[in-house]
């Protein structure tokens, strides 16, 4: 419901948004992106406001953690991932700089009104940047990743009904798989006796994750590797900064230990070793890294599994 929810809301939304004679670059930068990051905003939201804490924040640690280990991992097999944009670099900096705000905000163990302002407005700051340089690189007659995007949307609805009702039948599966994920996991967190946020860390996120993944691996398949690597880093700003600065203003999050003392760092290790390769080399993710990305989050699940200071299950 998750997956087909977003893809549908994504391809109705294009549909409208090019009837009422909107640019491809604004639609790429709204529709397309907060589309492919809605599963993680309706399911954190959600669950937050439910009082399940922990998958919301397990959902948006990990789902970062397996965009970047997991999708990059799946697509850099499918393809080498190469980096031919300056502006993802820029990208990169902007999640360097929100990842670590969002470390030294949740280091207290909660995020509340005032960080979550903090992360927004920097979230929209970025949103405005992004903007401005995408129409300087459209009037010196440049390709744009964004415009790029919304050409790889295919089945478009041309009539103008159809579109609004793949809309409404969008949200309406993005709603209803949210609330049925969320009761599956507090379900299986109860019955095995594990903290909710192992499941939004592990189910959420992969769950969460679905259309960056089916995006970046058919990006892959395509040889449009800065779609791949488009996608990743601006989902991972959108949960890190956009997703959580909503989430906080409505509620504050009280963030568990564990997040705070092992999973947020190993999302940080991730990132940071992600922009290393972005900003230095030119093939971010060739095969054998790509082998290793995926071998690094098996691990990051198998001590999951087996618990973090000991190899006793959960």
């Amino acid at each position: 419901m998750l997956l087909g929810g977003a893809e549908t809301l994504v391809r109705g939304a294009v549909a409208l948004a090019e009837r009422l004679g909107i640019s491809k670059l604004v639609i790429g930068m709204t529709v397309i992106a907060f589309g492919t990051s809605m599963p993680e905003l309706i399911v954190s939201l959600n669950a937050s406001l439910s009082g399940s804490q922990g998958l919301a924040v397990g959902n948006l640690v990990g789902s970062n953690i397996a965009n970047i280990l997991l999708i990059l991992g799946v697509s850099g097999l499918i393809a080498p991932i190469i980096s031919g944009s300056g502006g993802l670099k820029r990208d990169g900096l902007i999640l360097a700089l929100g990842t670590c705000a969002f470390l030294i905000m949740a280091a207290n163990g909660i995020l509340g009104l005032y960080e979550g302002l903090l992360l927004l407005i920097y979230f929209v700051g970025f949103l405005f940047y992004s903007y401005i340089r995408e129409m300087r690189a459209l009037s010196q007659n440049k390709a744009s990743r964004h415009e790029d995007e919304v050409d790889e949307i295919t089945a478009i609805p041309q009539t103008l009904w159809v579109s609004i009702l793949l809309i409404l039948i969008g949200f309406s599966f993005l709603m209803g798989g949210s609330e049925l994920l969320i009761k599956g996991g507090v379900s299986i967190a109860r019955s095995v006796g594990v903290n909710e946020a192992v499941i939004g860390l592990t189910i959420f996120a992969v769950g969460t994750s679905l259309p960056e993944l089916a995006a970046s691996a058919m990006a892959a398949f395509r040889k449009h590797t800065d779609l791949a690597l488009g996608n990743v880093v601006g989902s991972n700003i959108f949960n890190i900064i956009g997703i959580i600065g909503v989430v906080g203003i409505l509620n504050p999050l009280h963030i568990p230990s564990r997040v705070v003392n092992f999973d947020m760092w190993v999302m940080a290790a991730a990132t940071f070793m992600f922009l290393y390769f972005l900003f230095f080399n030119r093939i971010v993710v060739g095969r054998v890294r790509a082998g290793l990305y995926l071998a690094g989050y098996l691990a990051y699940i198998t001590v999951i599994a087996y618990g973090i200071d000991s190899l006793t299950p959960f």
